[in-house]
């Protein structure tokens, strides 16, 4: 099921204005709870496990933590160009633990890569959220041999280089005397067996290119910078490897009248000078359908005219925000003489102009001329 890409500092359980050793704190206990090796393959906690890596990941450094406090999950250079994945996190957690935290298979293939897309939504769809199926080409498990990778009626077999445990010793002479590293074996790759007859519709692979349709649930509130996660919906790895993820990201097609502003919508409302004298009662637009307002004799130019309750809704609280008519007075610039000498007599009727008063400025202004 798609989920809305969570607030980084909502992942970590802290405030915005948390210290580094307070970020430290907060990701060394969830990474140690979350660690799939404590949890048994779950996959809920393989994902939390990878989602508290990649907040880490940004908030720990400064340049990154102050893109993202910007422009959030839009900011260049942090992991919503899903550079980050489920290996990177492991690879964190080494880094962060000094090493010996990551979870080392004994053999098998690798997980499939993560797909990113960009979806074209409506205006309307962004605000009150859609069902939609997409075509994502990826690859899919072959067919013929069924992941595999052998060609029908043989199997792969362990491999002799590392008897199938996808890794191999490695002793080396330094300064400090023999140390032994422990590396990924040449022979297989890491999966701990090789295939001798390989599959002919895969080469071996265990996957074809292919296209599927995929069911997507896209949440109310969403816009450009929200980032949809589709668990298993990615590439499946080389001969039976795991499926990565999808992530999807939004285009937001522009409405002809109506303009967002976070979960507020705006709607310039043109007024002719007599509706705004004399007041009015005025269709508008919103996303709801049609509504009137009540315009008050007397409206000046720029008044806001609030619609409680007519905005977007939060894409976590559901929480709608308000549209805001802003209004703009039109003054006719072509009159024909009856409605020239109209104005005109009630130009006379009003007699002297009307005086504006001045303002802080205007007595600043005079001060420094004096």
């Amino acid at each position: 099921m798609a989920t809305a890409k969570r607030d980084y500092y909502e992942v970590l359980g802290v405030g915005r204005s948390a210290t580094p050793e307070e970020l430290k704190r907060a990701y060394r206990k969830l990474a140690m709870e979350y660690h799939p090796d404590r949890n048994n393959g779950d996959k809920t906690a393989e994902e939390r496990f990878k989602e508290i890596g990649e907040a880490y990941a940004v908030l720990s450094d400064p340049q990154k933590r102050q893109q993202y406090d910007m422009f959030g999950h839009s900011a260049q250079g942090i992991p919503n160009d899903f550079g980050f994945s489920f290996d990177s996190a492991f690879d964190l957690f080494d880094m962060f633990f000094g090493g010996g935290g990551r979870r080392r298979p004994r053999g098998g293939p690798a997980r499939g890569d993560d797909l990113r897309m960009n979806i074209e939504v409506s205006f309307e769809e962004a605000v009150f959220g859609a069902k939609r199926t997409i075509d994502v080409p990826r690859a899919e498990t072959c067919t013929t041999c069924g992941g595999s990778g052998a060609k029908p009626g043989t199997q792969a077999t362990q491999c002799a280089t590392c008897h199938g445990s996808g890794q191999v010793a490695r002793m080396m002479q330094s300064i400090f005397g023999q140390m032994q590293s422990v590396q990924t074996c040449p022979a297989c790759r890491g999966e701990g067996r090789v295939i001798a007859d390989p599959c002919t519709a895969c080469r071996g692979q265990g996957r074809i290119d292919a296209r599927r349709s995929v069911e997507v649930t896209i949440p109310a509130g969403v816009d450009e910078d929200v980032t949809l996660r589709l668990a298993g919906e990615g590439e499946v790895g080389p001969r039976g490897g795991g499926a990565g993820d999808l992530y999807l990201g939004f285009r937001v097609k522009p409405h002809p009248q109506l303009v967002r502003r976070g979960q507020d919508i705006l709607y310039e409302l043109p007024v002719s000078v007599t509706q705004a004298v004399l007041g009015d009662a005025i269709t508008v637009p919103t996303v709801d359908g049609e509504r009137t307002v009540e315009l008050p004799a007397g409206t000046q130019p720029g008044k806001q005219i609030r619609l409680h309750g007519l905005g977007v809704p939060h894409v976590r609280t559901g929480r709608r925000g308000d549209q805001l008519c802003l209004v703009r007075v039109v003054v006719p610039t072509h009159l024909n003489h009856k409605d020239k000498a109209l104005y005109e007599e009630l130009g006379g009727r009003e007699g002297k102009p009307v005086e504006v008063k001045r303002g802080f400025f205007d007595s600043l202004r005079d001060a420094l001329r004096a």
